[in-house]
């Protein structure tokens, strides 16, 4: 008698999913209209969809987080639907439509966007002119977003380290492309590209590399696995200690930390402004999101090996970026050093949290959620704001250009000023109260000498965005300045005034947003 093996089908908690489903549909169908939509109508249809994807994924989101349906594994075990899920994925889509708003504007490039009209064309060559008379719209940007938007939110909640492998490919590849595809300074946008995606690729073996050897450690593939061989007090040891190492390395450079952030300024000048504002926040909160639920889930129990690691990268991150970006007189160069400042100032947070069991402590993973809330808004409006301000009908990122802005557009250098004094942490600004919850967090976890290092070191980095604010202010304009500063669309005005807003009011009443992260702030193991 032949015996039949009984084959359960595969349990698939499909309202759980809907979020990640939303914006895969989103893309999906954005390709579809790229194939088979005429050309002048597309720009319509893929900002449409795009933001109504990624409006029903919010939509989703909030509701399953309101019916509180307990934190679980889901997908078959692959992804992990807890606190922190809610809170990563609600900011990945916040930032997400944030993204597609800038990479929608039109009316500060003379009617065309920010991107290649024929991205395939040698720069210069006659089928690039051609592309550029007859305005032809890149629009496939738009699905190359919500890939990338797909692959973060996977990013952030994967439960399987070959998940969490393939998701950090799903959301680097497009970036890769989005990042040469500048129509002003092609060649500059290329080589932005290219660095990227050779710097991307060492990060991503090193990862692959980590994977392997946390398996031979731990005999499994789930973050579980390895958090159960740590507490049994497994084996090998030193195939536990190599592979954190280079999963580590893998995920700092994607935060881009110091020493792996080689090449992160000459991205961020080189690639198109919108790319470079949405990349700057989404792809640092999404590794942001993973380091915290492999460090905190996996290797709980290995927390005095790691500590002093990240407290070493914080204090080299914070030093490098504050001090370098000094003699920095590209804005947009000047923003990739206050990034790397800020991942230092992240990993403080990182760094002081302790692994509690099931769960870590609140004012940890809320304290980081937070700052990644309150560096976000910064961040998507001072760079929605360089790409109003012109000259010679490019982008004016030199500081020379920006001199005795107060003078002639108040406006704009006033809602520049507030960004910045964010990115400064001065008070009654929402940057404060951000470095305020991880320097919380940190010393609660002992890690006393390492705020004191870091609030030193914030006082050296106010200087890097004190510099912009007293040229805009305080100094004259050049003779014969051609800087201008072109009517923004509904939909940079609106990234804009809401980053503002919630600049201001997190910076006066963050208490109701804090305690809901906090709240949201223990991951299931």
């Amino acid at each position: 008698m032949i015996n039949v093996l009984e084959i359960s089908a595969p349990t698939v908690e499909w309202m759980l999913l809907l979020p990640l489903i939303l914006i895969f549909g989103g893309a999906v169908i954005g390709v579809l209209v790229e194939a088979f939509a005429p050309r002048s109508t597309r720009y319509v249809l893929q900002t449409s969809i795009s933001v109504l994807a990624i409006l029903g994924a919010i939509a989703a989101l909030l509701v399953q987080a309101f019916e509180e349906p307990g934190a679980q594994k889901i997908a078959m075990g692959l992804l992990s639907f807890d606190g922190p899920t809610v809170i990563f994925w609600g900011l990945l889509l916040l930032f997400g439509l944030a993204g597609v708003a800038l990479f929608a504007e039109r009316a500060a490039g003379e009617g065309q966007s920010a991107f290649a009209a024929s991205a395939s064309a040698v720069p210069g060559s006659p089928m690039e002119r051609e592309a550029v008379r007859l305005k032809r719209e890149h629009t496939e940007v738009f699905p190359l977003l919500l890939f990338t938007l797909l692959g973060m939110m996977l990013f952030a909640s994967a439960n399987e380290m070959i998940t969490l492998f393939v998701a950090l490919e799903v959301f680097s590849l497009p970036l890769y492309l989005l990042a040469s595809m500048a129509r002003r300074r092609r060649l500059l946008s290329q080589e932005a590209g290219l660095k990227y995606f050779l710097l991307g690729s060492m990060a991503s073996g090193l990862f692959l590399y980590g994977i392997a050897l946390l398996y031979g450690y731990s005999g499994g593939l789930t973050l579980t696995a390895v958090a159960d061989a740590l507490d049994a007090g497994a084996a090998n040891y030193g195939l536990l200690l190599t592979g954190l190492v280079l999963m580590a390395v893998g995920l700092l450079f994607k935060i881009g930390a110091v020493p792996f952030h080689s090449w992160t300024p000459d991205v961020y000048t080189g690639a198109p402004t919108p790319v470079t504002g949405y990349m700057a926040i989404a792809t640092k909160t999404a590794a942001v999101a993973a380091l915290l639920r492999v460090f905190y889930v996996a290797l709980g129990g290995a927390a005095w090996d790691w500590q002093p690691l990240f407290a070493f990268v914080a204090i080299a991150s914070m030093l490098v970026g504050a001090v370098v970006a000094i003699w920095q007189t590209d804005i947009k160069r000047l923003m990739a050093y206050s990034a790397i400042t800020h991942a230092g100032f992240i990993l403080v947070g990182v760094v002081g949290a302790v692994p509690a069991g099931e769960g870590v402590t609140a004012s940890s993973v809320g304290g980081v959620a937070f700052y990644m809330l309150t560096y976000g808004f910064a961040t998507v409006g001072a760079f929605a704001l360089l790409m109003v301000v012109r000259r010679a009908g490019g982008e004016a990122n030199g500081l020379e250009a920006w001199r005795g802005l107060g003078k002639t557009n108040p406006v704009v250098a006033g809602l520049m000023t507030l960004f910045f004094l964010s990115f400064a942490g001065i008070p009654l600004t929402a940057g404060f109260i951000g470095k305020l919850a991880v320097f919380t967090s940190a010393f609660q976890g002992g890690y006393g000498w390492l705020v004191l290092v870091a609030v030193i070191l914030s006082v050296v980095a106010a200087y890097i965005y004190l510099k912009v604010v007293v040229a805009m202010w305080f100094q004259d304009a050049e003779e014969g300045s051609q800087t201008v500063v072109t009517t923004p669309s509904l939909w940079v005005w609106s990234v804009v005034m809401l980053s503002a807003l919630a600049t201001i009011l997190l910076g006066i009443l963050p208490g109701g947003v804090l305690e809901i992260m906090n709240s949201f702030s223990e991951f299931i193991r």
